[in-house]
């Protein structure tokens, strides 16, 4: 079974959902708190490629993988970062924008960095990116589910709430479930590689996490903008990162998604530890 017919749907129902509490009034915090926002942006959309790659070349992945665990790093914030700032005590309003801006400015990033990185990989690999379907792939199932989640609220808010009341209990278990549905198909290689792979994993999110925080502390940010750039720019979207690597319209290649699917167990692990420790300790 290929895992697109999986990945795609919930991508689509991930970012609709991610609609639904998006308003366009929302944006004015670019106006009126432009750090926090470029902090995390900046976090998300150009230190965490740069620490992906500086990690790769530590850890020296085969090919494949390299592709991948550069591709999770270049991918947008996940949509259950809004759950873990909230958790965290975190700015949730903060954490939908930085979500929703990472989305839409990913779905032209993604295409430039991921064809320098599959150039770098070597013509060995026999992996090729088609630019122009990886954008219209983008457009159709994370740009259009969002202003369709968008319009919907702006004209139906009541209907909108409702349907996000469902929705946000649905999306952890859905990725849930599209983990293991690929832990099943690919665990032996999965298992084999865990030991490197895992740990590389673990470095990326750790110092993303890491970067995210001092980023934070050099723009002065307050306690609670702190933890919600930490969560944005440790936590991706696996589900993105696995629809680009197994389409048939671009990668189609399950191996590429392989490094996704190590960063979604191990996120939620680490991010999990990080909030527990923010209840025992976090001051405000």
């Amino acid at each position: 079974m290929n895992t697109i017919f999986i990945v795609l749907p919930i991508l689509t129902v991930l970012m609709f959902d991610l609609g639904l509490i998006l308003h366009p009034g929302d944006f004015r915090l670019f106006l009126h708190r432009p750090r926090p926002l470029l902090a995390g942006l900046l976090g998300q959309i150009v230190l965490l490629p740069v620490i992906a790659w500086a990690v790769a070349w530590v850890f020296q992945p085969e090919p494949l993988f390299f592709i991948g665990l550069m591709l999770i790093a270049c991918s947008p914030g996940g949509s259950s970062s809004n759950v873990f700032s909230m958790l965290a005590r975190g700015d949730v309003a903060l954490s939908v924008l930085l979500t929703a801006a990472s989305s839409i400015i990913t779905l032209f990033t993604v295409p430039l960095i991921m064809a320098w990185v599959t150039h770098a990989a070597g013509a060995q690999t026999g992996v090729r990116l088609p630019v122009g379907n990886l954008l219209v792939q983008n457009l159709l199932f994370m740009a259009v589910p969002i202003v369709a989640g968008v319009c919907l609220a702006a004209r139906r808010a009541q209907l909108a709430a409702r349907i996000h009341q469902v929705l946000k209990r649905l999306a952890f278990p859905l990725l849930l479930f599209l983990a293991a549905v690929f832990f099943v198909q690919h665990r032996a290689a999965i298992v084999q590689h865990f030991p490197s792979l895992g740990a590389a994993v673990a470095v990326l999110i750790l110092l993303a996490m890491g970067a995210g925080a001092a980023l934070s502390r050099a723009l002065h940010l307050a306690g609670r903008e702190r933890r919600t750039i930490v969560i944005e720019i440790g936590m991706q979207n696996a589900a993105q990162a696995i629809a680009v690597a197994a389409s048939p319209l671009v990668f189609n290649n399950e191996t590429i998604a392989i490094p996704a699917i190590v960063y979604a167990l191990m996120m939620n692990v680490i991010l999990l530890s990080y909030v527990a420790v923010l209840a025992r300790t976090a001051p405000d």
